[in-house]
């Protein structure tokens, strides 16, 4: 049964790809009520993962990024509220309160604010760029494009932003040098074993990438910037570029009674409270696999829209979400493109199916106890998306490597 109707008003908390795909997607459910969105930035919602591909190498142009054109804007029939902050919500009476001292009560609110880029601590790290918004991006253009060629820019963080970020930065002519704190990238997401098989793949595009670097500081020098290092040895940049991953602004939510944990704790159908969901990077929520259940925040942009989608159902139809939950995330990143499937642990059992470090692509299945987990690949996408079944129930190992979807 439905929980909205004509005299309802919704407002969305968040202008990012969660927030915009919830407003297309209820009034796409018929949802003929009031519809607020806010967002913290001036700007109409646009898409963020070209910004460290396609935007940051110079191929796209910042327009091409935008989801909420005007067009589509007049057909949702939503008031927008951008360039202003949400400071308070008011639980038990739907009503957030915005940082110019306005109020909306709304019948209904939805927390769809995303994710920040995370800040290093060492003494100058303020004056770092970071790549995560709109602004972020047209700083770090101008700042590039004031760069001789071959210049050297330091990207410190060799995760998916990090390598992305390399990769457009090396196609504009300039000198990227990552630094990564860890043996090897992406050990900490992608496991000790896959980690290791893509460790070459930067260096193989020739890009430097350096691990174990441990920073001590990072000095102004007259125009350009000097990174210290623990060990004693320093390096010198034309621009130094921070992508040390996300961190979320839940400060202005502790006091309004929701449970907080690393995330908006969300049941089932996303709701934190009567008439309150959280989606998105913010939600942590029930992940349904295959093989139970489990309770994780994941930032995913596929996830962000099937949030959307999912609360919009449930608030209009009473809809429940019986589906096994499948994550899907990729990257592209010094030429090839990582993509997986599910939700595996880090040290989850991982075997290769497919493929070859030495050829370049691969395809490979994470296993816990015997069951098949998930599924990684590299510039493999026709065998992973074809792997995507062993997810839907449960599947052995043994079972999957005799069916092998992969090869069909």
């Amino acid at each position: 049964m439905s929980q909205l109707g004509r005299s309802d008003h919704v407002v969305v908390v968040g202008a990012g790809v969660a927030g915009w795909r919830l407003v297309e997607s209820l009034r796409r459910e018929g949802y003929e009520g009031e519809l607020t969105l806010v967002g913290d930035e001036p700007h109409v919602p646009y898409d963020r993962p070209p910004l460290s591909k396609q935007v940051l190498s110079g191929k796209w142009d910042l327009d091409k990024v935008t989801l909420a054109t005007s067009e589509k804007l007049e057909a949702s029939r939503t008031t927008l509220r951008l360039g202003v902050r949400v400071t308070e919500l008011d639980v038990e009476n739907t009503t957030v309160v915005l940082a110019d001292g306005s109020t909306l009560a709304g019948t209904h609110v939805v927390l769809a604010t995303g994710s920040l880029a995370r800040t290093l601590t060492f003494p100058s790290a303020g004056a770092l760029a970071t790549l995560r918004n709109y602004d972020d991006l047209t700083r770090l253009d101008a700042t590039l494009r004031s760069l001789e060629p071959e210049s050297v820019v330091a990207i410190i963080g060799g995760g998916f932003v990090g390598a992305e970020a390399a990769t457009s930065i090396k196609a504009r002519g300039l000198t990227p040098i990552v630094l990564e704190v860890a043996p090897r990238p992406l050990i900490g997401v992608l496991g000790d074993t896959v980690s290791t098989w893509l460790e070459t793949i930067g260096i193989d595009f020739g890009i430097e990438v350096r691990t174990s670097q441990h920073l001590r500081d990072v000095r102004p020098h007259e125009e350009s910037f000097v990174i210290d290092f623990d060990d004693g040895w320093s390096l010198a940049a034309g621009a130094i570029l921070a992508a040390v991953g996300s961190s979320l602004d839940l400060a202005w939510l502790e006091g309004s009674g929701l449970t907080l944990d690393h995330g908006v704790v969300v049941d089932r159908d996303l709701q934190a409270a009567k008439n309150v969901a959280a989606i998105g990077d913010v939600a942590r929520f029930i992940v349904s696999s295959a093989l139970g259940e489990e309770v994780a925040r994941i930032e995913h942009w596929e996830v962000a829209t099937e949030h959307a989608a999912q609360l919009a159902r449930y608030w209009t139809s009473g809809e429940r979400s019986t589906a096994v939950t499948i994550p899907y995330f990729w990257s592209d990143q010094y030429g090839k493109k990582i993509q997986m499937l599910g939700h595996p642990h880090p040290g989850d059992d991982v075997v290769m199916v497919e493929g070859s470090c030495e050829a370049g692509k691969w395809l490979a299945l994470y296993s816990r106890d015997g069951y098949v987990t998930g599924g990684v690949s590299l510039s493999q996408p026709r065998g992973l998306a074809l792997s995507k079944k062993l997810l839907e129930e449960p599947t052995t190992l043994k079972g999957a490597l005799e069916s092998a979807p992969w090869s069909t």
